[in-house]
């Protein structure tokens, strides 16, 4: 590693602990912030080096190649753009725009192209430049949603990154050098590319191609909706709260939504098979729980009557919950859902028998029983949500035939900049803070502790079997962390910066800051998505 830029301790602290470490080191916290190797630092602070072991230093990783990326694709075409569009599930979906560019000849030449940056080792150097000048820099370029991110920036000195003739501002850390970034590659996924880089599960390798049509369609309708709003960026949504124009923006996204379900209603009714259960799954906070009630209403407006089940509520008791390598109870596993319950009673029901369905309590560890008993009408379906919905191991012991499966996931429409995306994942970790804290007794700190706990049951037991549902459904609301903002932000503060979780507190605040507050929350109307995470839905 290139150590010119880098202080000379933590060189050192490199030199010692480098054998310890079975995946490339990509930043260090400093004082439990993480930053990168580059930054400048006095005295004697806590040092932890960070690697790929890790979710930062895949994140790391993967944003240092899209920066070698777009500094490729500048160097071929000069006037062409790369827009950083949404995760998926072995990378990052990107365009190039004009989009006659996206060729398999041009990707062939992008590769080459970055794999030549690779073995000529170029730095990626950072630069500390007065916030004026960077304005200028990208007013220059026409770049200006970049400029109106960094005018929005509270402090005077902005941090830009430099490689070869190409710079960029890119929100957080980046590797030193472009001859660690050789782990990649790119597929041609019409209209744009998937560049797929190391995953937390396997950092040392590149993951293999994945068919993911379903999730292409969905990743089409994000794009469209987009459009619609009118509002791709930031900078667009501030502009909106600023001049009192959030209410039609909240008004066109839930409508959004509502026709989207609705549609998805028309095709279950319409269906031959005439699906008598269906699975909606998705990870954590996506807003399962008030899609099942809102497909519920839209079922019953067809003439329909379903029953709705929910999978937390058939969570083992605590006692037999199991636990991870940790010795922690994972509540993320499959074997901690009592599905031989779940499935019994889902049976009986089709079978036109009536059931007492339990409700688990989460502050005891109970399942209680309470005398909610249900009963299915005949040839009528059984709505179950929850995050195994998909997995073929509860499915097997019912007929195909008859499954319908919906797929929930929360890809933002919204954008930081052009090279700068919201990771769903980010995202939906603040939704789960604002929810854990109201309806579960929650902290952040606890919440942002159990969250690698979480992405990990999720790569294992949710995305691998997302494909294998008839339909997804996108519950990203554009507008959502412009509310979630003012609820998250006093509970981020409170987390002390002598715990590791004030990384991720600090990075969730710092992204906070690019947002304007709505503060008006009377006009999201109460059977929003977002009021299973901020309250007063009407379905809970």
């Amino acid at each position: 590693m290139t150590t010119a830029n880098i202080n000379a301790k933590l060189v050192d602290l490199i030199n010692l602990e480098k054998d310890r470490h079975t995946a490339p080191i990509t930043a260090v916290k400093i004082n439990n912030n993480l930053k990168d190797l580059q930054t400048p630092f006095d005295g004697d602070p806590k040092l932890e080096l960070i690697d790929m072991n890790s979710s930062d230093g895949v994140k790391i990783y993967r944003r240092s190649v899209l920066f070698l990326l777009m500094t490729s694709v500048k160097k071929l075409f000069p006037d062409a753009n790369v827009i950083v569009e949404h995760s998926v599930n072995n990378g990052m979906y990107c365009k190039i725009l004009p989009v006659k560019l996206v060729t398999p000849e041009n990707i062939k030449k992008i590769t080459l192209q970055m794999q030549s940056l690779i073995k000529e080792n170029i730095p990626i150097i950072k630069k500390f430049w007065c916030k004026k000048d960077v304005i200028n820099l990208f007013k220059k370029n026409g770049q200006y949603a970049k400029v109106a991110l960094i005018e929005s920036l509270k402090q005077d000195i902005v941090s830009i990154y430099f490689c070869d003739e190409y710079y960029d501002y890119l929100y957080g850390p980046m590797l030193p050098e472009t001859k660690s970034l050789g782990l990649f590659a790119i597929d041609h996924y019409p209209p744009g590319i998937i560049i797929r880089t190391p995953s937390l599960s396997n950092p040392l390798a590149v993951p293999p191609q994945e068919n993911q049509n379903k999730l292409a369609s969905l990743l089409s309708e994000a794009d469209d909706w987009a459009n619609i709003l009118r509002c791709d960026y930031v900078s667009n949504l501030n502009q909106y709260i600023t001049t009192g124009k959030s209410g039609d923006l909240i008004r066109i996204s839930e409508a959004l939504h509502e026709k989207k379900i609705a549609q998805i209603a028309d095709t279950i009714v319409n269906s031959p098979n005439h699906p008598r259960v269906i699975f909606i799954a998705g990870p954590s906070s996506s807003g399962k729980t008030t899609f099942a009630q809102r497909l519920r209403v839209q079922l019953l407006v067809n003439g329909i009557q379903p029953v709705s089940l929910s999978m937390d509520n058939y969570f083992l008791d605590r006692d037999q919950t199991p636990l991870n390598e940790k010795g922690e109870y994972d509540f993320e596993s499959f074997t901690a859902i009592d599905k031989t319950l779940l499935i019994d009673q889902i049976l009986s029901l089709l079978s036109g028998e009536e059931v007492e369905i339990p409700t688990y309590n989460f502050f005891s560890g109970q399942k209680e029983w309470t005398g909610n008993k249900i009963h299915l009408p005949a040839n009528h379906p059984i709505i179950v949500e929850g995050i195994h919905g998909l997995n073929p191991n509860l499915t097997k012991s019912l007929p195909k035939d008859k499954i319908y499966k919906i797929y929930i996931s929360a890809l933002t429409q919204l954008g930081i900049d052009k090279h700068n995306n919201i990771p769903t994942t980010v995202a939906r970790l603040i939704r789960r803070i604002v929810r854990d804290y109201q309806f579960r007794g929650s902290s952040a700190l606890k919440t942002i502790k159990q969250w690698p706990d979480v992405r990990t049951g999720e790569e294992n037991n949710i995305f691998p079997y997302q494909e294998h549902a008839d339909i997804m459904f996108n519950s990203a609301l554009i507008y959502e962390l412009a509310v979630l903002k003012k609820y998250a932000y006093p509970l981020l503060e409170k987390i002390s910066n002598e715990v590791p979780e004030y990384s991720i507190s600090r990075q969730l605040l710092d992204f906070l800051n690019y947002f304007e507050t709505i503060n008006n929350e009377d006009i999201i109307p109460n059977n929003s998505i977002l009021r299973e995470f901020i309250g007063n839905s009407c379905f809970f």
